[in-house]
């Protein structure tokens, strides 16, 4: 049986550490499906098909790597999806604790799927999608922290000339 990942996140915008992540899940799992939440507590710079779109052209060279997006819980769109495994990326320790308690929960939801914690190279450890905004929101340079085609978007948003 074809081993299926989720790896989840709002990806707003898309970072080379979750790139990072992702690829180092790539290699692990048969597929990795990156589910973009659409989370409508939050206030995006990018809309979920601008996320999508952002993340089909980062992982269009990653050939096991699926771009998605969902509403609602996780566990239930994991298990609509046949995976048994979610993909979290931890950057420091006051990552874990948070992390601890929504995987404890999603194992209480549904046993049979667990939670595969990856540390991000430490050269992303800082790294958050709202640092990256807010650099680029005062047209501070965003090269190294994202793709090209992000930084590019991001420029587009704040309409920033290169």
């Amino acid at each position: 049986m074809a081993s299926i990942a989720v790896c989840p996140g709002s990806f707003d915008p898309v970072t080379m550490g979750h790139f990072d992540i992702i690829t180092r899940g790539a290699k692990v799992f048969d597929t990795v499906i990156v589910a973009v939440l659409n989370n409508q507590s939050k206030k995006p710079l990018f809309t979920v098909a601008e996320r999508v779109e952002l993340l089909k052209e980062v992982t269009k060279n990653i050939p096991n790597v699926e771009i998605d997006s969902f509403n609602g819980l996780l566990i239930d769109y994991v298990k609509r999806k046949n995976a048994s495994t979610i993909i979290r990326g931890l950057r420091a320790v006051s990552d874990f604790e948070y992390e601890m308690q929504v995987a404890s929960i999603n194992r209480k939801l549904n046993h049979d799927v667990e939670t595969f914690f990856m540390m991000t190279n430490n050269q992303y450890s800082y790294l958050s999608s709202s640092i990256v905004k807010e650099v680029a929101k005062y047209h501070a340079p965003v090269t190294d922290l994202v793709p090209d085609v992000v930084e590019e978007a991001l420029r587009k948003k704040f309409s920033i000339n290169p």
